[in-house]
Formats: C-alpha cells, sequence, structure tokens
C-alpha cells in the first residue's frame, strides 16, 4: 500500500504538466462551489434595488434595469432600525470584549498555572458546553428578573459575559505554546498578569480573532436571548427588529431583502477585517510551539 502511494507521488513530481492540469482542475472546482455559494446573496443584492413586483419576476433578471437606491432609505422610515443597530452594536461589542477577557484570564490558568483540581474543574466547565439552553433557560431568566435586569441591555451582557467554548478555544491555543517562555518570565520578576499580557497576548492573535469572530457573529445573530428579556420596542436588537419588519411589511420584499441586507454589513466587515488572523489560526491549529 506504501510502495504504491509512493509510485503515485513520484509520478505526479515526475510529470509537472499533470501537476499544472490537477491544480486547475481543483481551482476550477473551488471557484464554482463558491459560485454557488453566494447565488442567495447575489439575489438579496438584486432584489434590494428592484421594485417589489420585479423580485419574483420570470424571467429573473440578475441586474436590475432601474437601481432603486431609494429602497435603502425607506427602510429607516418604516421601523426604528438605527436604534436597533445601536442597541445591537453596543451588546456584541461589550460581550465580544468581556469574553475575550474572561475566557483568556480563565485559559491561561487552566493551561500555564499548576493548582489543585484544574484538570477536573476544567473538564466540569467544558462539560456546560453540551447542556441544552432551554435546560437552565428558566432559571436564567428569574435570576435576571430577581437581579432588577429584565427588559435592559445589561441582560444579555450579563449572560454572555462568559464562555465555556472560548475558554476551550483560547485553553488549546495556550498549551501549544512553550512553557518554558513563562518559566523565564517568572525567574525575571514577571507576575502572572504580566506573564498574560507581554507573553501569551501577543503569540494568540489567530486565537483571539477566531474567538472575536465567534463570539461577535453569534451576539449579533442572536434572536431568542433578546426576544425573551427584551420587550421594550427601544430595547430591541436587530433581529428582533427585522422580525417585526418583516410582520409589518410582508409583501415588501425589496425592502425586506434590503433591511437583511444592512444587518449582514457589521458581521461582514468583522470577517474582513480579521480574516487574516483567522487563517492563520486554521493553518497553524495543529503545530506545536
Amino acid at each position: 500500500m506504501e510502495q504504491t502511494v509512493r509510485q503515485k507521488n513520484s509520478i505526479r513530481q515526475d510529470n509537472p504538466v499533470l501537476q499544472k492540469i490537477l491544480r486547475v482542475v481543483v481551482f476550477i472546482l473551488l471557484i464554482a462551489l463558491a459560485a454557488f455559494t453566494l447565488i442567495p446573496f447575489v439575489w438579496m443584492v438584486s432584489s434590494s434595488l428592484k421594485l417589489d413586483r420585479e423580485v419574483f419576476a420570470y424571467p429573473m433578471h440578475w441586474i436590475p434595469e432601474t437601481f432603486h437606491w431609494e429602497n435603502y432609505s425607506l427602510i429607516w422610515q418604516k421601523v426604528p432600525l438605527l436604534t436597533y443597530f445601536k442597541n445591537t452594536a453596543f451588546i456584541a461589542i461589550v460581550v465580544t470584549f468581556l469574553q475575550t477577557l474572561t475566557s483568556s484570564f480563565a485559559a491561561y490558568a487552566f493551561a500555564k498555572l499548576e493548582f489543585r483540581g484544574r484538570d477536573t474543574l476544567f473538564l466540569c466547565y467544558i462539560a456546560t458546553i453540551a447542556v441544552p439552553w432551554q435546560a437552565y433557560m428558566l432559571p436564567q431568566f428569574i435570576m435576571m428578573r430577581s437581579m432588577g435586569l429584565y427588559d435592559t441591555l445589561w441582560a444579555m451582557v450579563v449572560l454572555q459575559a462568559f464562555s465555556a467554548f472560548g475558554v476551550f478555544l483560547m485553553r488549546q491555543f495556550y498549551r501549544s505554546i512553550p512553557t518554558e517562555l513563562c518559566e523565564a518570565a517568572r525567574l525575571d520578576g514577571l507576575s502572572e498578569y504580566g506573564i498574560w499580557a507581554r507573553i501569551m497576548l501577543p503569540l494568540s492573535k489567530a486565537a483571539i480573532a477566531t474567538l472575536v469572530i465567534f463570539t461577535f457573529v453569534g451576539t449579533w445573530n442572536d434572536f431568542m436571548g433578546p426576544m425573551i428579556y427584551l420587550t421594550r420596542d427601544f430595547n430591541k436588537t436587530i433581529q428582533v427588529g427585522l422580525r417585526r419588519f418583516i410582520q409589518e411589511n410582508s409583501s415588501d420584499y425589496h425592502l425586506i431583502m434590503a433591511a437583511s441586507l444592512c444587518s449582514l454589513l457589521p458581521v461582514s466587515i468583522v470577517f474582513l477585517f480579521l480574516q487574516k488572523y483567522f487563517i492563520e489560526g486554521i493553518a497553524t491549529s495543529g503545530l506545536k510551539g
């Protein structure tokens, strides 16, 4: 078996033309898959610039005959989307910052500090990932109401400030950093907080970028949490606001597409800015430091 594989590899290495053909075929397949994946997004962009009667017209026109840019101004007049955007941005930014801070702190302790019951505590903490949210949804609701945080944006912040997945992600990355660096820093008189801030964080940009993307996107797209805890209209988030927009404008598909596209822009911008570190984290996830 191994000999057959080696023969195939040697044939590919000795035949540069075959390598080029295979590379071209792979690129064509990847481009086709990417184009197929982007079809719904392109249709949404096209529909947002049409009149309602043109959205489902047959045959379909991917490029509108007339671009109706006024659709993007009308959506802000239908419902208070600006308020929804502000609320969602506040929750997403604060939660992302707190999750990154708390997850990196806890991960450093679980990865680089020695204390009794460390592994058992880590397993118990990570096991909470397997517990469905519906199982503790009611206790959380009672707790938020007793704390006076019900129907406030801080309820969403407090509930999502800590993440077992974030701790697991950061811990796995910290374990790939040589422990000798921490020991040398301790000998030089650096505190644990100093080691975390000056050594661990600068070396874990890829993991932090990954955690920021997952947290920001998950918080921005959260629907059930704001639907349960936020009742007053000026406290609602963009996902709940889109639901209201769809209910009030169920036949205006061009406006629905425009509003949906606006809600996608922030997460797209965050990913574009952090994609370099995100891809780097995926590429180096299997390497040891």
